[in-house]
């Protein structure tokens, strides 16, 4: 099936690893330009090369998005070099996940920052162009964190929950414009973050973390954690011409977890 994405610029954020990988090498295979960026330079020439083998070319471009002028920098730069950017896919910063006991001022900032203003830094440069033109999509890929309340993931939590208000107030804010803006809420998948959040929890309960993993899936009907490339999947969609009337659509992929309409 052609998804119309041959050619086209797209920008994930978060590229080097876990889902932003899994999201750069689905749009290269669908025949597009991509352009990861990542804070980590060693990171995103491990990316590249891990790409390489697999025959696809992927730019890379390094910024720290927690600052709004180096996002600004780095979406002109792409921009100079590539061409407009057709699609942009977020999945760059994790908030850390925080027992009560440690969750103070400057952890409930650093969530923030790492997580809600990471996506709003990357989309304030893109978004108006995108509108200027009359086309392009943005996939946020979020979390359910920001739907079900964790107490060790208050912090991000918040910032999930922020950044589903600003997707679809983004959306309805450039429908008329032909720019879509949607949201992938995946639960709990098979990522390094996934590990980061095991040890919080293990801490702030004193279970192991293949007891807390054990107990998770235990309450997800499909009975499985997700894999990375099942999210990218369907931001392969959103971003693409079969999802055209798509916009400000949240959705969730927990296997079922979350049963509320």
């Amino acid at each position: 099936m052609d998804l119309g994405l041959s050619g086209r610029v797209v920008v994930v954020t978060g590229a080097s690893k876990g889902i932003g990988l899994a999201c750069a090498r689905a749009f290269l295979r669908e025949g597009a330009t991509v352009i990861g960026v990542s804070r980590s330079v060693e990171h995103l020439q491990t990316a590249r090369h891990q790409l390489q083998g697999e025959g696809l070319v992927l730019h890379v471009e390094p910024a720290d998005l927690t600052d709004s002028v180096a996002a600004q920098v780095v979406m002109e730069r792409i921009e100079d070099d590539h061409g407009p950017i057709d699609v942009l896919v977020n999945c760059a910063g994790a908030a850390r996940r925080t027992p009560p006991a440690e969750l103070d001022a400057h952890a409930l900032h650093a969530s923030m920052q790492a997580k809600y203003f990471t996506y709003m830094h990357a989309i304030d440069p893109v978004i108006r162009r995108m509108a200027a033109r009359g086309r392009g999509a943005i996939v946020n890929v979020v979390g359910q964190g920001g739907r079900q309340a964790n107490p060790v993931h208050i912090g991000g939590g918040a910032a999930n929950a922020a950044l589903m208000l600003a997707s679809v107030g983004y959306a309805t804010a450039y429908a008329g414009k032909g720019v879509r803006v949607n949201v992938i809420n995946p639960g709990t998948t098979r990522t390094g973050r996934m590990q980061e959040g095991l040890e919080a929890s293990s801490r702030a309960t004193g279970k192991s973390k293949d007891e807390l993993l054990a107990a998770q899936v235990a309450e997800i009907p499909m009975g499985r954690i997700a894999e990375p490339e099942e999210i990218a999947n369907v931001a392969l969609f959103l971003a693409s011409s079969l999802a055209s009337y798509v916009t400000g659509a949240v959705i969730p992929m927990d296997g079922g977890k979350a049963s509320a309409i």
